[in-house]
């Protein structure tokens, strides 16, 4: 039997169940619920990273999509992968995933589950690659890379996308837009040091930075000369980023690890 859930998981579980249940409301609460959504305006440049790592890490492979929300990445996995698990604490995410799937096609290698992210009900070894976005800062890390650990193989990799804590202007917009998010993502949005704890659980970590610069960019993505200022403050952050005390300041990092110690269980 599975232990009962504590009242933070509880919280993830309604918030997220609303987040979906507004979604396909639409209206006013919708607007106001995602009203961050225009930050990611600016995230081609993370995005297209992650895809495509993807795209070259999971052709054949068994992936496994870490808190998979919406099961975007589910979805782009299974273009290449062999098959794809999506777990997520909320069931209205679970059953969008379904359907988004089955839209899409290729609900034949997709297969998502409602599930405890720090108390994975799935075998050992039995996944490839990890794919996860925005979920660690739900989350209790000393739980986290364990749980990944078993269920990766020994050669396994993991993708991860995390805001960064660093930036205090990105900080003050978190504590006053409190409806947004939980308390308890509020306060566990994740640092560099915490990210560096992950060599504990794995011999490679690889951390890059995005999204300063670019974040001037969020006013024009309605213009036809958004393209174009995106572009440039592309650029401006592909050199600023490359700075040790500038990359903490940077909105998210994208990290990989590779070749989980087992022995760390």
């Amino acid at each position: 039997m599975e232990p009962p859930l504590e009242q933070r998981k509880i919280d993830e579980m309604e918030f997220h169940n609303r987040y979906r249940a507004i979604y396909e409301e639409g209206g006013p609460e919708w607007e106001r619920f995602v009203s961050n959504k225009k930050f990611y305006a600016i995230d081609r440049a993370s995005r297209g990273y992650v895809e495509r790592w993807l795209r070259t890490n999971a052709v054949g492979k068994r992936v496994l999509d870490y808190g998979c929300g919406g099961g975007a990445y589910s979805l782009l996995a299974a273009r290449s992968a062999a098959r794809v698990d999506g777990v997520d604490i909320s069931d209205e995410s679970v059953r969008l995933c379904r359907e988004r799937a089955a839209a899409a096609g290729v609900a034949d290698k997709c297969f998502f589950h409602v599930m405890d992210c720090e108390n994975l009900g799935l075998p050992d070894d039995s996944f490839d690659v990890v794919c996860e976005s925005g979920v660690l800062h739900h989350l209790d890390l000393t739980k986290v890379w364990p749980q990944m650990v078993r269920v990766l193989s020994p050669d396994g990799l993991v993708i991860c996308t995390e805001a960064l804590v660093h930036n205090p202007l990105f900080q003050l917009y978190r504590r006053l837009t409190p409806h947004l998010r939980t308390v308890w993502e509020t306060e566990h949005i994740l640092s560099v040091d915490q990210i560096l704890g992950a060599r504990r659980y794995f011999q490679d970590l690889d951390m890059r930075f995005f999204h300063l610069a670019t974040l001037a960019a969020v006013p024009f993505r309605r213009l036809p000369v958004f393209g174009g200022i995106l572009s440039a403050c592309e650029a401006v952050d592909s050199l600023l980023l490359r700075i040790p005390v500038v990359q903490r300041q940077a909105w998210m990092s994208v990290f990989t690890l590779g070749r989980p110690l087992k022995s760390s269980r």
